[in-house]
């Protein structure tokens, strides 16, 4: 028999209307090393961290596979001084990295634990769907020590999303979120019914790649490319004339608001239902989330935008996603 979710787990789980990412913030701030090519201080993702939480936004997610735990020991001296209840930590198991121990989601959550300084997780999420026979079960024992306060899947089609929620509910726990790529460009979660499948389940979905690693925040265009020397500067340099129409209408319907492409970008997201993951490393980022969080699209805003993005024609899977 299925025992209801509050018979082993204190409350359900609580979110903010935008997540902070933190994938950049792995990044060792040299050419090469890291995904985006950032080059952060502590001291300015310090003056990140203070701004968000005094603005409400605050959970943030890493993994450990963001930096190979750069990320999360960054967060967690940026987050230094704050009450441990001030904040949500919501970090990652990845299957592709996992130890040959007897209990690899164990070892890695207590490696991240240790990480960040804490004894508990907040959302504890299976990163890839590589097994989720194998590698669900072993999160049970972790939810009732507490270690992990909810459970999220990423990456999981709506087969896999209903087997690891199947797996779950055997021991009266459930998968309570799902965080998959979803932006204009990239909307396979939505054809696929997963948005749908969360909305009727009381599954919060967070998107991520919102912003297309930037590519969709309007400061980017063929005569101004993203930075040379970055993984993404490869995938996204050579289709940013096919973003040109798209962007210059998220401005415009920007504009009329005081707010930027980026802003509209996210505001979309979360007029679809959603609650959107955005990559913050400077203090005025989180001004951008105040404004789109302030945004109402009109359907039809909704609808030009994605109409763009369809004639963009673009592929902005990344290499490690499967199709939903």
């Amino acid at each position: 028999m299925r025992l209801e979710v509050g018979d082993m787990t204190s409350k359900t789980l609580t979110a903010p209307a935008v997540a902070l990412g933190t994938w950049a913030w792995g990044d060792s701030g040299e050419v090469g090393d890291g995904y985006f090519g950032s080059r952060l201080t502590e001291s300015g993702l310090r003056e990140v961290v203070e701004k968000a939480q005094s603005n409400g936004f605050t959970l943030w997610d890493t993994a450990m596979v963001y930096g190979m735990g750069r990320s999360e020991a960054i967060l967690a001296r940026a987050l230094k001084g704050y009450a441990r209840s001030e904040y949500q930590l919501s970090t990652k198991f990845t299957p592709q990295v996992a130890g040959d121990g007897d209990d690899p989601v164990a070892d890695m959550l207590d490696q991240s634990l240790d990480r960040m300084g804490t004894d508990y997780v907040d959302l504890y999420w299976i990163h890839n769907p590589a097994d989720v026979a194998r590698w669900t079960p072993l999160l049970i024992p972790l939810l009732r020590s507490g270690r992990i306060k909810h459970v999220g899947v990423s990456n999981h089609n709506i087969k896999e999303i209903a087997l690891a929620d199947r797996i779950l509910g055997e021991a009266g726990f459930r998968v309570e979120a799902v965080q998959n790529h979803y932006s204009l460009l990239y909307r396979s979660s939505e054809r696929a019914g997963i948005l749908e499948h969360c909305r009727e389940h009381d599954v919060r979905f967070f998107s991520y790649m919102v912003l297309e690693q930037g590519a969709l925040t309007g400061r980017y265009s063929p005569a101004h490319p993203l930075p040379e020397g970055s993984s993404r500067a490869t995938v996204y340099n050579g289709i940013l004339p096919q973003l040109q129409a798209l962007t210059d209408r998220m401005g415009a319907i920007g504009e009329d608001r005081g707010a930027s492409a980026a802003d509209v970008a996210t505001a979309w997201a979360i007029a679809k239902g959603t609650t959107p993951i955005i990559g913050v490393t400077k203090a005025d980022h989180i001004d951008g989330l105040v404004r789109a969080h302030g945004i109402e699209l009109a359907d039809e805003e909704i609808a030009d935008l994605e109409a763009l993005a369809d004639a963009a024609d673009v592929d902005t899977r990344g290499s490690w996603e499967h199709d939903m």
